[in-house]
């Protein structure tokens, strides 16, 4: 970490956008909030504390206006939390760069742009090279359960045939967008076509796969994937959402790389409400082989929280540019204090 704490500005105050103003907060020794943004007419002009459900006001107010903030605050790092779409933030993330600053966004198709947007992903590496500066995109999935942590397990192997990847999440213990996206209390028909139309499901695991191939320096040949709604057996109430028996409760999403001839990646995202045992699992077919399990799952809401906040000073430490989680360091905490009052002992 640098010798100063690092001066941050949050861009986005929905849920992940609160908890990452209050993680930064909590990390005075390495992190400075100086700047917040958001659009919403009943954020703009408050408190950061108040919108963010800090204690102790910070004497930040929300601005709606992005260039202000930037060229007032002179932040080293802008850490983005608006939405999944390349296409509507990366004007937002040309601006962070055009200020200085080093941008690390949770905007999924940012992870790995290459494919999908090549004319945008390029565009925003030419930009940050020019500036001096890395942007990156990251969270829990893509940027880690997926991805980053299949590639850091295969660390000890000499050889690798093929890796499978399967995370199971209960939907119903995350934030209510969340269960919106994985069409939560539609009928079949609403979600399947949503589905034909491509506004619902993951945003992210063509992505995360393409990492994955990536970081190994395998040529995929082509990707097949596949998406079905699950369906609840019984009724389901999160608290925030009610569904009936026989209603979609969330997603089943595949995701196949034909390496070589053959599949030799598989990613298996299984989201929704009532999920009885969320988990993550990568095994790794190699020398030697791996099977790593994570048994009740790595909770996304935390880890993405997590994931933007610690990449702070590894992309702060990078070459400029347009960065994959594959191209910086293992992701690892910092800045973290025991807690005496809840620590375990091993």
């Amino acid at each position: 970490m640098p010798d100063s704490p690092l001066r941050v500005v949050q861009y986005g105050l929905g849920p992940i956008g609160q908890a990452v103003t209050r993680t930064v907060r909590a990390k005075p020794d390495a992190l400075t909030l100086v700047g917040a943004i958001d659009i919403a007419p009943d954020k703009v002009g408050r408190d950061v504390a108040d919108v963010a459900g800090m204690d102790q006001e910070t004497g930040i107010q929300v601005s709606d206006d992005p260039d202000t903030v930037l060229a007032d605050t002179d932040p080293d790092v802008v850490l983005h939390t608006t939405t999944s779409f390349l296409d509507d933030v990366a004007q937002q993330l040309e601006r962070c760069a055009r200020a200085g600053s080093h941008v690390i966004s949770s905007t999924e198709e940012l992870s790995f742009p290459h494919e999908r947007a090549p004319e945008t992903a390029s565009r925003i590496d030419q930009v940050a090279r020019e500036e001096g500066i890395v942007i990156v995109g990251t969270g829990v999935n893509p940027g880690y359960a997926m991805d980053t942590l299949p590639l850091a397990v295969t660390g000890g192997c000499t050889e690798v045939k093929a890796i499978r990847v399967e995370r199971v999440v209960d939907a119903g213990a995350r934030r209510a967008p969340l269960q919106k996206k994985v069409g939560a209390g539609l009928s079949v028909e609403a979600f399947e076509e949503k589905a034909a139309g491509g506004t619902i499901g993951h945003v992210g695991l063509r992505e995360s796969l393409q990492m994955v191939a990536d970081g190994l320096g395998w040529p995929v040949d082509r990707i097949e994937e596949d998406l079905h709604p699950v369906t609840a057996e019984t009724p389901v109430d999160t608290g925030v959402r009610s569904v009936a028996a026989g209603e979609v409760a969330g997603i089943h999403q595949t995701a196949i790389g034909i390496v070589a001839g053959a599949s030799r990646l598989s990613l298996d995202l299984k989201m929704y409400v009532g999920a009885e045992a969320s988990s993550d699992a990568v095994e790794v077919d190699a020398s030697p082989p791996i099977d790593l399990r994570v048994h009740g799952g790595v909770f996304g809401d935390t880890a993405t929280v997590g994931m933007l906040v610690n990449t702070v000073p590894l992309a702060a430490a990078a070459a400029p540019g347009l960065r994959t989680m594959a191209e910086l360091p293992v992701p690892r905490a910092f800045a973290t204090r025991p807690s005496t009052a809840s620590a375990a002992t091993f």
